[in-house]
């Protein structure tokens, strides 16, 4: 039989290389403790005929398939897996259309996030869904995680805003799910299936996602607390007075590492710092009232603004978090999310299990729909303090499940969370999700052992 690169090769299914050195790169996402394994071939798609050609042949032979966007992901689903190809669609990066008329986008997996929202905005309109990497992530990606962000406690996450998908399955079929209009209950909903699918099911190539008219007022609240506790109690008080499009948290371990990065000059003697912002043509009045309403629940300093410069400036502090968190150390940061008013419980458990592992833990995330990224950050080099982090990873995992909450929020299983799967789910519905990957995918060629 022709080796499989050189069936690639003669199938000019995109760039394809084999050369180690290359394709070191591509075997990683950011996700920096998950094993990954060394692929065969990265082939570098330009087309959806390139797709269906790559999945064609890798279907015939049994050869695994890794697809990856831009590598941003954080529990390792785009991780090579040994004899693997790599399959890239970054290069598919055009925005086919915009609609004004329809609210709609049509773009390739590959159009970076953010650059859709700046193509939007020219239009007046908006891409709500906004992943911290929304500047560095795809399009393709943050469907296959179902992607969030700050703002999706309000406009929802990824999945709310994808319309219609194109896909390739494993044999090279393609398929178009869902519809343009904005109700549509014919058949199963497989664009839903296929969002969060981490790249398990189909290989999505092209998408048609709902866009928001941009607002046009925006206030935001920054306030600080003494314990994190209280910013939730705050938390919790805020939906009786606002809708806010935004409600985050970063205790008093990120805030520091946020002001070491960008000098901002945050209060790093606060036990936690609470952001809310607030659109629409009321942002200004919802903005004073939780001001009012933080400093009734104790915040020792509260400010609002309704200049839109001010506001991304606070914003933009806790888009950082990760980043100033990652100069501490190597960070293993989770993705855990509890109902709202469980929070509490689970910022107390964080901080036993800090002291516990005596391992430094920096918290920050989503608090108006209960996702919070624990992030542990130690010095790989040291097998004990890695152990240490592993063991403290582990008991926030099983303190969220004992919440009733969930593994992942926004990030997905990959191969960081595929251990801790049973702990949330019974037999009988991880034998309904292999039956269904095996309609999709009957040679489990695509992604196999991510996700579930």
């Amino acid at each position: 039989m022709i080796a499989v690169v050189d069936q690639l090769r003669a199938a000019a299914a995109g760039s394809v290389t084999e050369d180690p050195a290359a394709m070191e790169a591509y075997r990683y996402d950011q996700c920096g403790f998950a094993d990954a394994g060394r692929p065969l071939a990265v082939v570098h798609a330009t087309s959806v005929d390139d797709v269906v050609a790559t999945l064609k042949i890798a279907d015939a032979t049994a050869t695994p398939v890794v697809t990856r966007g831009t590598g941003t992901g954080l529990a390792g689903a785009a991780n090579a897996i040994d004899g693997c190809i790599v399959l890239s669609t970054a290069r598919l990066d055009s925005i086919l259309d915009i609609d004004p008329v329809a609210r709609t986008a049509r773009v390739q997996p590959g159009v970076i996030n953010g650059d859709l929202d700046r193509a939007a905005a020219a239009h007046g309109l908006w891409y709500a869904p906004d992943p911290g990497s929304r500047d560095i992530s795809s399009i393709g990606g943050n469907m296959a995680t179902n992607a969030g962000g700050m703002c999706c406690a309000k406009y929802g996450v990824t999945a709310d805003h994808a319309l219609q998908l194109t896909a390739v399955l494993a044999g090279g079929e393609i398929i178009r799910t869902g519809s343009a209009t904005r109700k549509d209950v014919a058949g199963l909903d497989l664009t839903r299936l296929l969002v969060g699918s981490e790249g398990t099911l189909a290989v999505i190539v092209e998408a048609t996602v709902r866009l928001r008219p941009r607002p046009a007022h925006t206030a935001t609240v920054a306030a600080t607390f003494p314990t994190a506790r209280a910013a939730i109690a705050a938390v919790l008080a805020v939906g009786d007075l606002a809708d806010p499009s935004a409600v985050e948290v970063m205790d008093r371990t990120t805030v520091a590492a946020i002001n070491a990065m960008t000098q901002m000059g945050l209060d790093e003697s606060a036990g936690a710092v609470m952001l809310i912002q607030c659109d629409g043509p009321g942002a200004a009045a919802e903005a004073s009232a939780c001001a009012a309403l933080a400093t009734e629940h104790g915040a020792t300093e509260v400010f609002h603004t309704d200049d839109p410069d001010e506001g991304e400036a606070l914003m933009q502090a806790r888009r950082v978090a990760y980043t100033a968190l990652e100069r501490l150390g190597t960070p293993l940061l989770d993705d855990v999310c509890v109902a709202v008013h469980r929070l509490p419980d689970l910022l107390d458990a964080i901080e036993q299990i800090a002291e516990q592992f005596q391992v430094t833990i920096g918290t920050f995330g989503h608090a108006a729909d209960g996702n919070l990224h624990p992030t542990i950050v130690f010095d790989p080099a040291d097998a004990d303090a890695a152990a240490r982090a592993r063991s403290a990873f582990d008991a926030i995992v099983r303190a969220t499940l004992a919440l009733d909450g969930t593994l992942s929020g926004e990030h997905g299983i990959g191969v960081l969370k595929a251990p801790y799967l049973s702990s949330q789910f019974g037999e009988v519905e991880r034998a309904l999700m292999s039956r269904i990957k095996a309609a999709f995918d009957p040679n489990g060629v695509l992604n196999p052992g991510k996700a579930y």
